[in-house]
């Protein structure tokens, strides 16, 4: 696949800056919503629905206020099979409650709601009453393929094979987005989400078939997952929290279920942690008391290992099952962590030890890979910005785990002036960019014996050239702060 160059990236990127998915709700071009009262027949409804040519109505009470929903994809379900008489009031088969948001939610926030519950049409409120009717092509009209499309995909998947299909959409759906100009906050989002959405499906799938119980249980995801920045190359960063009164007992079987789990994210295109950082390994299924005992232990001795170990766990989700059983740990994670001076220095201490890709006049120092200057775009940039939003997060007390969150939380928290902390996230979202473009160019050689974060500088225009060293930039100024604040 061709990757735009930054010329064309810029004329997509103004092409298509009404559809932006950053743009708030409010600011889309408005259509007066179809609504119907609660006892309008069905046959006036369906007819409303042909004469305006549009896929649903809304159902309203006499005071704008907004009670449930019929779309085309209703009619079929909760009409037709069932024969139901057109006479009968529309309040019988209108889905309820309607998922709705208001005019400062973004095209964006839109996208994800449609997807998380499978529909098509988001009314936009305003004051209690309903002011635009937003559709999956009002946001997608643009692209093949479509988040929601994706979505329905995996929850119909009924098997393993099915799912490796779907995994195949969601990278397409990523190349797609990007070649349109896609944020990189956004496409990140995106592909976590529905890499949320498949890992559950297979948890579930796999739950099933061993009868276990996923109301005494959690998936876990660690790392960029857990972080919600995955990217297109991303291997498996995960555990597992179970309930039990007796963990030697129960342990076993949740390892078993937990093998079938990673075999199946290794099969749909997710390889197996080299560092063994896995559900199926005794050290990552565990009761909630053991978790916590081993968060503890990391912080309050802080050997090496310890240090290594919480930068990856400490980026933590539940995904699958009881995901309750996440929140203490995550409290305790933010609670803990900022009282122990130590184990901040630590962490400090470690991330100052990354290599920034700079030499002493500003320019970007490339290592060179058979004859070509290169950069790994995750070790020496992204994960100097990860690093340093954890621990000035774990050290102000902040719940996020996204890093874009963090280091806006920390700014604020910390008064950093506000076009200081903007050109943190700007830098570090331009290097995932990077990351995602060459990992694109790179498939489908991903996964095989190549460093898909591995960029040539020389494929780099002069613009992108000049913004990867402003980004490194601002990696310097980050680890500058920690060696000041730390260091002393």
């Amino acid at each position: 696949m061709n990757i735009p160059s930054t010329a064309s990236r810029l004329m997509v990127s103004r092409v298509l800056a009404e559809q932006s998915l950053e743009r708030p709700l409010a600011e889309l071009p408005r259509r007066v919503p179809v609504c119907v009262m609660p006892d309008t027949p069905l046959h006036r409804a369906l007819a409303l629905m042909h004469e305006r040519r549009i896929g649903s109505v809304l159902v309203a009470d006499g005071s704008g206020g907004l009670q449930g929903i019929l779309t085309r994809h209703d009619v079929l379900g909760r009409v037709t099979l069932p024969q139901l008489p057109l006479s009968t009031p529309i309040r019988d088969v209108m889905s309820t409650p309607v998922h709705a948001l208001c005019g400062r939610a973004t095209a964006q926030d839109a996208a994800l709601l449609m997807s998380r519950h499978g529909i098509r049409h988001v009314p936009v409120m305003d004051s209690g009453r309903v002011v635009n009717l937003v559709s999956e092509r009002d946001l997608f009209a643009l692209h093949r393929l479509s988040i929601t499309n994706v979505s329905a995909g995996i929850h119909a998947a009924p098997d393993l094979a099915s799912l490796q299909v779907q995994a195949v959409a969601v990278r397409q759906l990523a190349r797609d987005l990007l070649a349109l100009g896609i944020h990189a906050r956004q496409l990140t989002a995106f592909i976590s989400h529905l890499n949320d959405l498949l890992t559950q499906r297979l948890v579930h799938q796999v739950a099933a078939r061993r009868r276990l119980d996923l109301e005494e249980a959690c998936w876990l995801s660690f790392g960029s997952e857990g972080r919600a920045e995955q990217t297109i190359a991303t291997d498996q960063d995960n555990g597992l929290v179970f309930v039990s009164d007796d963990a030697a007992r129960d342990r076993p079987r949740w390892l078993d279920f937990a093998r079938e789990v990673n075999a199946g994210l290794d099969a749909c295109g997710f390889p197996l942690c080299k560092g063994g950082v896995m559900a199926s390994n005794p050290e990552c299924c565990l009761t909630p008391d053991e978790w916590a005992q081993r968060f503890r232990h990391w912080m309050e001795h802080g050997s090496p290992r310890d240090i290594m170990n919480a930068s990856i766990y400490f980026d933590l989700r539940g995904i699958a099952g009881r995901t309750d059983l996440v929140d203490p740990l995550r409290t305790l994670i933010t609670q803990r962590a900022m009282v122990l001076p130590r184990f901040i220095k630590q962490l400090a201490t470690n991330a100052m030890g990354w290599r920034l890709p700079l030499n002493w006049r500003g320019a970007v120092d490339a290592n060179w890979v058979d004859g070509r200057p290169t950069i790994d775009l995750k070790l020496q940039g992204t994960a100097i910005f990860v690093d340093a939003a954890r621990i000035y997060a774990l050290a102000h007390g902040i719940a996020d785990t996204g890093t874009r969150a963090r280091l806006e939380g920390f700014a604020r928290s910390a008064g950093v002036p506000e076009k200081e902390g903007s050109a943190w996230v700007t830098g570090f979202e331009f290097l995932q960019v990077l990351r995602l473009r060459r990992q694109i160019e790179a498939a489908p050689s991903v996964g095989a014996e190549t460093n898909p974060n591995l960029m040539d500088l020389e494929s780099l225009d002069a613009v992108d050239t000049r913004m990867l060293r402003e980004a490194l930039r601002m990696a310097r100024q980050l680890l500058q702060r920690l060696e000041l604040d730390y260091q002393r």
